[in-house]
């Protein structure tokens, strides 16, 4: 027998979680709960008990808070992207801004002064972004034979002509479900022709009766469209398939070449994996260039299909401007670039260094990192793959010097804990940390902390409509 709803009424929710749920209190218990955001008042129906939390979604609205806005996107809620995309710009700001501020005080242990933002504060406020839509210069989305069914084709699928309705889907994974995506009509991450792209794609795909994929059994022919472009213009389409069938993959891809002009790099993978990563597969030029070009201040990034590159280039040319300012180069400093990736960093820091070391753990992307430097005629960036942690020993720092500043951009995990160590060993006089996770971010921080002091904190606001923000700390040593 089915447990009964359980339905809290009047609810206020007072904060809002990095997952984009909004948090109330539920007999004094902390719950996270969907599709609510700061400053509602609701009932919530009861999805999980935990012994020390509960999680629910909003089912009645009494009160809808003054933070609220219209979402623009017609799959926002089950769409997993952009959760925050019913709260205004300016509230979006201020939780991440908060965000920050509670991770590296609470975390981090540092002391942010007699107001977290007030005068003399080392928090400085959020960077906003440039554009809050239409950022992104990368997409990727996942062909599949069982879309996510919305209610109104749930409802056409019982009706007397169930046939009516097509279970081939173009789109972005439901939460939590791997083998569902959600068939996209119109996103608003990326501008034109990206939608266009992926709907041309898609119509050739069902006029041609191409299969799409089956992750589960394992077979359709078209798998993965990777988008992407720049800011000046370039196009790179890559679409991975299944297995190979020369004839109807040229037809396809020939008729994409001629349909979008605008493309300037189409590309292809065979991938018969079960799943989607491309990283270790070849990935084969059709027409046009086999990269795509980023410029910033005149410097040329060559992107290619597997290439790192920041998603909102606009912000990312604020992000490193930042780490520029705070690095306080002078020009005969010895730099060491930790988490280099393809060395968009080191080569934006490089004519204001003596010289700038990359390290990554990735062989090809320091490929690329060499690549950048040369299109530049940069001559004073040296890159190495290998792992950081075990990179950092005697021998490498007396054959490359002593770095006088370091700059880190780890992934999410953060830096593992034996890179924090080698740090305070090395001792620069000053560490740059750029970090997409402030937890994590803040968890470093107070290992680093034993030598270092936080001078300067600042929030960039990527991913506007998602609770994700970057922070780059200056921390001096003491």
């Amino acid at each position: 027998m089915k447990n009964p709803r359980q339905i809290v009424q009047n609810i206020e929710i007072t904060d809002i979680s990095t997952e984009g749920k909004g948090i109330g209190r539920i007999n004094n218990i902390v719950a996270f709960i969907d599709h609510a955001i700061p400053g509602d008042v609701v009932d919530v129906e009861i999805t999980k008990k935990k012994s020390n939390y509960r999680e629910g979604k909003a089912i009645l609205f009494h009160k809808r808070s003054e933070k609220r806005t219209e979402a623009r996107c017609k799959h926002f809620g089950t769409c997993g992207g952009c959760k925050w995309q019913d709260m205004n710009y300016e509230s979006q700001l201020f939780f991440k801004n908060k965000y920050v501020v509670d991770a590296l005080t609470r975390i981090g242990r540092l002391l942010p002064g007699p107001s977290p933002q007030g005068e003399g504060s080392k928090f400085l406020p959020i960077i906003p972004s440039k554009n809050i839509f239409n950022y992104r210069n990368k997409l990727e989305f996942t062909f599949s034979n069982k879309k996510w069914l919305t209610s109104d084709e749930l409802a056409l699928t019982l009706s007397a002509e169930p046939n009516s309705i097509s279970h081939s889907g173009l789109g972005f994974h439901i939460p939590k479900l791997f083998d569902k995506v959600l068939d996209i009509e119109q996103c608003h991450l990326q501008e034109e022709p990206s939608n266009a792209i992926r709907l041309e794609v898609k119509e050739y795909a069902l006029a041609n009766k191409l299969g799409f994929h089956d992750i589960r059994k394992r077979e359709g022919f078209l798998r993965n469209l990777i988008i992407r472009n720049t800011s000046g213009g370039d196009w790179m389409v890559v679409v991975v398939f299944f297995y190979e069938d020369k004839a109807e993959r040229e037809k396809m891809l020939n008729h994409l070449a001629k349909k979008f002009p605008q493309i300037t790099s189409l590309q292809y993978v065979i991938n018969p994996k079960a799943n989607d990563s491309i990283f270790d597969l070849e990935v084969k030029s059709f027409s046009g260039n086999d990269f795509i070009e980023e410029v910033m201040e005149g410097l040329r990034f060559r992107i290619g299909p597997k290439s790192f590159f920041q998603t909102n280039s606009l912000q990312a040319y604020e992000l490193y401007k930042v780490a520029r300012e705070f690095a306080e180069l002078k020009g005969n400093e010895t730099v060491y670039d930790l988490y280099t990736g393809t060395g968009t960093i080191a080569n934006f820091v490089a004519r204001k260094a003596k010289k700038v070391v990359g390290i990554e753990y990735i062989p090809e992307a320091i490929e690329d990192a060499k690549i950048n430097s040369e299109l530049n005629a940069i001559t004073n960036t040296e890159f190495f793959a290998g792992d950081i942690k075990d990179m950092l020993n005697e021998n490498f720092v007396s054959e490359h010097g002593k770095p006088d500043v370091i700059i880190t951009d780890p992934p999410r995990a953060g830096m593992h804990e034996d890179v924090a160590r080698k740090m305070l060993e090395l001792a620069p006089e000053k560490i740059i940390y750029v970090s997409c996770n402030p937890a994590t971010q803040g968890r470093d921080i107070s290992i680093l902390s034993e030598k270092y002091r936080a001078e300067k904190i600042q929030p960039v606001d990527m991913f506007p409509h998602t609770a994700h923000v970057e922070s780059v700390v200056k921390l001096v040593r003491k």
